[in-house]
């Protein structure tokens, strides 16, 4: 593969309050084993690209755990590699990443020593399948400078929190607009682009020297009629994480038997770092109906419609609806969950009840496993 990859991974999703407060975006767990950033590093792996950079910043402790071996992605070669790069204190910068067109800057060294003439870069908030090599084939064969990855959005799902784009019979992008508050168009900016690396090298020093940092606002929407900038429609499976409902969506998709063997079954795979767990428990009167089960759990109540994580404790008679309890989670005995997210390593007291009755509510432990 002639491209090397960039991972966006530093950003803060404030929609997603409690559930980002403890870690970034791209760590969330995703359908009983994943994280968020498992999808865009298993692409990269099975696109072939041998060399990626992950940037990370916001709440990164935990991302950083969980990416501290590339054997999992196979990226632990003698040619290329990961590499994890977080904001760093220099002579010459003493900034926070302040955007993602200065995340790519302040890490600019990474290109500059490569020798790939491509830099596909994504975010790793999405969960998707796709083959760059296929959209490199097309960036290549439109002859274009930047190519962005777009998915057409069904009959009444909200444009307004991504870019909208607009393009001609020839597929070249003449609008684009980030986070519109009303959307002229249904077709979306996934955050995957296609660009030659010795042109976004020059693009993002530019950027930088007049004092703005935003890949897409800073640099798409500003060079889009100086640029050949052209978009590539996906029909797969591509879904967007940053807000609650959003990423409840995502991991309840995965109940779905055609979304769980496009990710579970059909190759290629994804890949994630493994722990070293037993396989889940049932004990007698258990009852799991239409529900994902991660190792390590130990069921006693009935489960229904729900994502359990890893090292998931439910006691006897509990009740689980509609809902994703995190890993390491204990609900005591006679507890009853519904349309909830249980945030991990949190003690549910028994005989509590909590319901989501106008949306998803987010549960959380506030101390009571230590006032037991």
């Amino acid at each position: 593969m002639k491209a090397v990859g960039i991972i966006l991974a530093g950003g803060s999703s404030n929609k997603m309050k409690e559930l980002t407060r403890k870690r970034a975006a791209a760590a969330m767990p995703i359908a009983g084993s994943y994280r968020a950033i498992d999808f865009a590093l298993s692409n990269m792996s099975n696109s072939h690209v041998p060399k990626v950079a992950v940037l990370t910043q916001y709440n990164s402790r935990s991302l950083n755990e969980h990416l501290n071996s590339s054997k999992w992605w196979d990226f632990g070669r003698k040619h290329g590699g990961l590499y994890v790069f977080t904001p760093t204190i220099t002579a010459d910068n003493s900034f926070w990443f302040r955007g993602t067109a200065d995340a790519i800057y302040q890490n600019l060294d990474f290109l500059k020593k490569s020798h790939e003439p491509y830099v596909i870069i994504t975010s790793g908030d999405a969960v998707y399948k796709m083959d760059y090599e296929k959209v490199l084939d097309y960036h290549e064969e439109k002859k274009a400078d930047i190519t962005v990855v777009c998915k057409t959005l069904k009959e009444g799902e909200d444009a307004r929190r991504f870019g909208t784009v607009k393009m001609d019979d020839d597929m070249r992008i003449h609008e684009f607009e980030e986070k519109p508050m009303f959307a002229k168009s249904n077709i979306i900016s996934t955050g995957i682009y296609i660009i030659r690396r010795r042109l976004l090298i020059d693009l993002v020093e530019e950027c930088v020297e007049d004092e703005r940092y935003d890949f897409v606002k800073d640099i798409l929407i500003r060079y889009k009629n100086l640029k050949k900038i052209y978009g590539y429609i996906t029909d797969e499976y591509w879904s967007n994480i940053a807000t609650i409902d959003s990423y409840y969506k995502t991991n309840m998709d995965f109940l779905k038997a055609e979304v769980r063997n496009h990710f579970f079954k059909e190759y290629p795979e994804i890949h994630s770092k493994v722990s070293d767990l037993p396989p889940a428990k049932y004990n007698p009167g258990a009852v799991v109906k239409n529900s994902l089960v991660a190792s390590g759990s130990i069921i006693n109540g009935t489960v229904e419609n729900s994502i359990l994580f890893k090292k998931v404790f439910v006691g006897n008679n509990c009740v689980i609806r509609n809902s994703i309890i995190l890993n390491d989670v204990y609900l005591g005995d006679n507890t009853y969950i519904e349309n909830c997210i249980v945030e991990s390593r949190g003690t549910i007291r028994a005989n509590t009840r909590h319901v989501g009755e106008d949306g998803i509510k987010v549960v959380l432990e506030k101390g009571e496993r230590y006032g037991m």
